[in-house]
């Protein structure tokens, strides 16, 4: 088993306490860094949701690609 399977076992359940932890972590990031590597940092953040499955589809949203 994977660290990453091991990680989804464990936030089962509380996708959006880490998906609050991932946007507090890049923001942390972003205030060290004065904002100079924002656009990674939001590219990793993305990532790390995706990956633990705390952000939800764009269409359970309602916020399909627009049209």
């Amino acid at each position: 088993m994977s660290v990453m399977d091991k990680l989804k076992q464990m936030l089962k359940g509380h996708e959006d306490q880490a998906g609050q932890g991932i946007d507090r972590a890049g923001d942390f990031v972003d205030e060290k860094t004065q904002g100079k590597y924002s656009s990674q940092v939001d590219t990793a953040q993305e990532k790390l949701k995706e990956q633990l499955g705390s952000d939800q589809s764009q269409e359970q949203r309602g916020e399909g690609p627009p049209m």
